[in-house]
């Protein structure tokens, strides 16, 4: 059997992906962890201070472990032989990579240029400004893996595409993350420690998804169903790694959110323009060049969601727990699932004026 056959086989053996309990309501976890973190850090700050302390060459041991948990389930769900796939969707496929490393890291930048360093300066600890721009070029410079399955299942998306999208999108990040981070941090007169970056690089990028794609192999060789229900067991996991990451980081944050209640509305202004304006340009660009709307939906939402778990890691590695660069990510943790799922329901909605406005493909 080919792989492209093989994986198409087990794309439609799969169960139709769904929002799991934890991912449903991840806004209200990530509100949790927000109390719970802030509580702890002013109840117990020479705890937080041993676990900050706890690093090998700049890497926080027990931070780094957690995105380890985080991270490698999802990079589980990644099946690199549907890179095959890639010629049958190239209009998609062009938008989507167009939005995702052309568009997304720049816009972002140029939003935290204008908000950032000048509309609500004002209202943000001066010291922290680079720190807040820097978090939120992290955000957008790494495009989402793991829940773009869901929303592209939510607007009837082509698994096929989705599949092969976020393959292509995970190869590329391997080797342009780190110098598209490095370029617009330094367009954006921000230091960049090469070796921190390169090392989260390694240790958050390279490292789990071999291992992923080892334990993938494994898994499947005791056939599909053993692997979906191993992927299934581990989902959880991965949502509470994330959580007591965040418990971790707000423990930290505690002393600036006190200070500034209003720092995560104003960080979550220029993330929520940058999802809007990516997800519509992807949306009208796919009409334009007469794309499928199954794959259209998918990679509007492709476009504009993010691999945030990689770039909480990435911030916390590059500027610490305290940094504005940590919290920054954060926030894009906090909206990501009902600012999608409000995405998700427009495309769904505009299905009609899309295939009428759409050429024939």
């Amino acid at each position: 059997m080919s792989s492209h056959t093989a994986t198409a086989a087990a794309a439609s053996s799969a169960p139709p992906p769904a929002i799991g309990f934890f991912e449903r309501y991840l806004t209200i976890w990530v509100a949790l962890c927000i109390v719970v973190g802030i509580a702890l850090g002013q109840w117990l700050p020479g705890v937080f201070r041993g676990i900050a302390a706890l690093e090998v060459a700049k890497v926080n041991v027990p931070v780094g472990v957690l995105i380890w948990v985080m991270i490698i389930p999802m990079l589980l769900k990644i099946d690199f032989a549907a890179l095959g796939q890639v010629k049958a969707h190239w209009r998609g496929i062009g938008v989507t990579l167009f939005i995702n490393w052309a568009v997304k890291p720049f816009s972002m930048a140029l939003l935290g240029w204008i908000f950032i360093r000048h509309v609500f300066a004002p209202l943000l600890a001066p010291t922290q400004l680079d720190s807040y721009i820097a978090g939120l070029i992290l955000l957008a410079a790494a495009p989402c893996t793991a829940m773009v399955f869901v929303w592209s299942q939510l607007c009837k998306g082509d698994p096929y595409f989705t599949l092969s999208q976020v393959a292509l999108n995970d190869a590329i990040m391997v080797v342009a993350f780190a110098p598209v981070v490095a370029l617009l941090l330094g367009l954006s007169s921000i230091t960049v420690p090469w070796d921190t970056l390169l090392t989260s690089v390694g240790l958050y990028i390279v490292v789990p998804v071999i291992i992923a794609q080892l334990l993938r192999k494994h898994l499947l060789k005791k056939g599909t169903a053993h692997f979906q229900a191993v992927a299934a067991r581990l989902g959880p996991w991965s949502i509470s790694a994330l959580l007591l990451t965040l418990v971790l980081l707000f423990a930290f944050q505690g002393e600036a959110i006190i200070r500034q209640p209003l720092v995560i509305a104003l960080l979550a202004v220029p993330i929520l323009i940058q999802v809007f304006l990516n997800s519509g340009l992807a949306y009208v660009l796919n009409r334009k060049l007469g794309v499928a709307h199954c794959v259209a939906g998918p990679s509007a939402l492709i476009g504009a969601s993010n691999f945030f778990e990689l770039a909480v890691a990435t911030a916390i590695s590059l500027f610490g727990f305290q940094s504005g660069a940590a919290l920054a990510t954060v926030v894009g943790v906090l909206i990501e699932v009902p600012v999608m799922l409000l995405v998700v329901a427009v495309v769904n909605r505009s299905q009609g004026w899309y295939e009428r406005g759409a050429k024939a493909g």
